[in-house]
């Protein structure tokens, strides 16, 4: 299991984890709406903008205030985007 810190001393499980998006779309607002209503929204933004919605395969949403690329950079396997050698 590996813990992807995403601010604020809070930590997600990087094998659950589905999709990180930007908070601004319309679909994104609706699933962080549903989610707050179903109570399976964690907010882990501690008072600040939510920069980056995380959505995991449990159905949880958490809302970070670290921008998507950053979390993206701290997901992402060394070498996943190199190509390999012939």
């Amino acid at each position: 299991m590996k813990l992807i810190s995403i601010g604020f001393g809070n930590s997600v499980n990087a094998d659950r984890i589905v999709a990180v998006v930007s908070p601004e779309a319309a679909p994104v607002k609706r699933i962080v709406q549903l989610a707050k209503d179903s109570g399976t929204a964690i907010d882990a933004t501690c008072g600040r903008r939510t920069r980056s919605v995380i959505i995991c395969d449990s159905g949880h949403v958490v809302m970070s205030a670290q921008t998507p690329e950053t979390l993206a950079g701290k997901t992402a396997k060394p070498g996943a985007d190199e190509e390999p050698e012939d």
